[in-house]
């Protein structure tokens, strides 16, 4: 007799057995979406040889870091040796104004340079006054005074003293009012508007109250050796400034020359003898090096938002799958710093190579600004090689030391400034008025920094004056506690700190074992670039366990 119950017990059992291959359906799908994103992971992180290998993708960001270096080196070469000139000319233009309006000036006296009595003044200044007028006749520079229309500019002597004042150090008394009165002289070039007075005997200064006497005058030169290189000549305007400063009062009247560089288009020119097509060639090299990093820009910008797109999908992925949340040192894994500081160096080339154009074309005159972007725009891309070079395991154990070992260096770093910042002020302060080279502050941090590099430690010593024996004594005492304490401690630690990151990254290696979650993860996946299987891994399940250990049949079968 048959069951009544069979029929519903076949059914319960068809429903179990739906049941259960549903369920595995559903493991195997999310199995697959494992895999899937663990692979999507190691490509990702893959370097340029092994995505070639991986899907035979063109390392297309290598190949142009390697011509952009070659590129922009030699643009710089080119630059430098431009700006070279430049300075050369400011620089000897300087050094012949010295001769030129300093009486009986030599180079080994810039520093001692003063006057002493008053007649000497009144006799500098017209020394100055004579040697401007004569300045056509005795320059062998291409110099002239400057024009102001159809007139020349004049010279300006102007002196400041106080508005009032009775000083009588003999009966130990003084009355000032503190107000800076300006008096000026101007004095003609040529024969407009009258003939100067090169003795000054209109011109009475008052050195009681003297603060300081300034000589204003503008001359103009133009820079020729720049024909020899096939560039067009700038024209420069020499602001000159020579200064008497008595505002100490102590009976030595310092005296110094200065110059303002302004650097123009000269308003007429012609060159015979040379052809200007270099010049043309040169800015249509420039043109061909910003393209090059603008499209080195556009593609580490796309590689640098991929990674921040994987770093949210991989968030995303980890809370769904295991209910965690992805640790900041896992998400800034996926930020690759190398391409922000090939972002940076790709702007600031840029923009350099343009200010390079326009000092070519004489719209623009700023070398210092397009030296300073060009330079560290270089130093960047050379640097950027370190990145290339880390794929190399024992180059890499430098750059991940280095990236381990930065936070501690910085904290260390942070305390180390506070002693350091504590002896700045106390040399400034005690040794300032007694050592050259304890004056300001920035010459103490200089001296500092020397000596802690054992640098003129010598001479840092035998130097300090002994006109009071209470700041030599304590001199020496600042002096060998200072070298004792950085030389032998705080720099003892600081490579003990980079020692240790060394050691432990190298323990790791050996030992193999992952330094993140994100990297133990990854490293699940055994599929080697040239598998076949990130090419497939788009369309098809051929490779449904390539990321897990399988057996060699299905190994020799895939060829994973």
């Amino acid at each position: 007799m048959d069951d009544p119950d069979a029929p519903y017990l076949a059914f319960n059992d068809l429903n179990s057995n739906g049941g259960l291959l549903w369920s595995d359906a559903l493991a195997r799908q999310a199995q697959r979406e494992v895999e899937s994103f663990r692979r999507k992971l190691k490509y990702f992180f893959m370097n340029p040889c092994e995505k070639y290998r991986a899907r035979g993708r063109k390392p297309w960001k290598l190949m142009l870091q390697i011509i952009k270096i070659a590129v922009i080196t030699i643009q710089l070469v080119s630059f430098g040796l431009s700006n070279q000139m430049v300075v050369t000319f400011k620089e000897e233009n300087l050094m012949a104004f010295k001769h030129l309006f300093l009486k009986d000036y030599t180079d080994h006296s810039p520093s001692t340079y003063a006057v002493y009595t008053q007649a000497e003044v009144y006799t500098h200044l017209s020394y100055i006054v004579e040697q401007f007028l004569r300045l056509r006749n005795i320059t062998v520079g291409n110099h002239a005074h400057d024009k102001d229309g159809r007139f020349f500019t004049p010279l300006l002597i102007c002196q400041q003293f106080y508005h009032n004042g009775s000083i009588s150090p003999s009966n130990e008394t003084f009355e000032i009012d503190a107000q800076v009165e300006e008096e000026c002289l101007e004095i003609y070039p040529g024969q407009l508007p009258s003939p100067p007075d090169p003795d000054l005997s209109n011109f009475t200064l008052q050195f009681k109250r003297l603060l300081e006497v300034n000589v204003y005058f503008t001359l103009k030169a133009i820079n020729l050796q720049t024909v020899q290189h096939h560039e067009l000549p700038d024209c420069y305007d020499f602001n000159i400034t020579i200064r008497f400063n008595n505002r100490a009062h102590s009976g030595r009247i310092r005296v110094d020359l200065d110059n303002d560089v302004d650097i123009n288009e000269c308003k007429d020119w012609k060159v015979t003898g040379a052809s200007p097509k270099k010049i043309y060639y040169t800015v249509l090299f420039d043109v061909v090096i910003i393209l090059t990093c603008l499209a080195s820009l556009v593609l580490c910008t796309r590689s640098v938002s991929t990674g921040v797109q994987l770093q949210f999908e991989y968030a995303i992925f980890f809370a769904r799958h295991y209910g965690k949340r992805v640790s900041w040192s896992d998400r800034l894994e996926f930020i690759n710093g190398w391409y922000i500081l090939i972002i940076i160096s790709d702007t600031l080339t840029i923009t350099g190579s343009v200010l390079k154009i326009a000092i070519q074309l004489k719209a623009l005159t700023s070398y210092d600004v397009c030296s300073i972007l060009l330079g560290t725009g270089t130093m960047l891309v050379w640097i950027g090689v370190l990145r290339y070079m880390g794929y190399f395991k024992k180059y890499n154990i430098l750059i991940i030391t280095l990236r381990a070992a930065f936070p501690n260096v910085i904290r260390f770093c942070c305390c180390a400034a506070m002693i350091y910042l504590g002896y700045c002020f106390c040399g400034w302060i005690v040794l300032g008025p007694y050592h050259e080279k304890f004056r300001t502050l920035n010459t103490v941090s200089e001296c500092l920094f020397s000596l802690i590099n054992g640098d003129d430690m010598f001479a840092t010593f035998k130097n300090m004056q002994q006109k009071s024996y209470l700041v030599w004594l304590f001199s020496r005492v600042y002096l060998y506690t200072f070298v004792s304490l950085f030389i032998y401690m705080v720099l003892s630690l600081f490579i003990t700190l980079i020692t240790d990151t060394y050691e432990t990254i190298k323990q790791q290696q050996s030992d193999g074992e992952p330094v993140s979650e994100l990297q133990a993860f990854i490293s699940e996946c055994k599929d080697h670039p040239n598998s076949g299987c990130y090419r497939v891994d788009d369309r098809s399940s051929a490779c449904l366990f390539c990321c897990v250990q399988r057996p060699n049949d299905l190994h020799e079968r895939l060829d994973c």
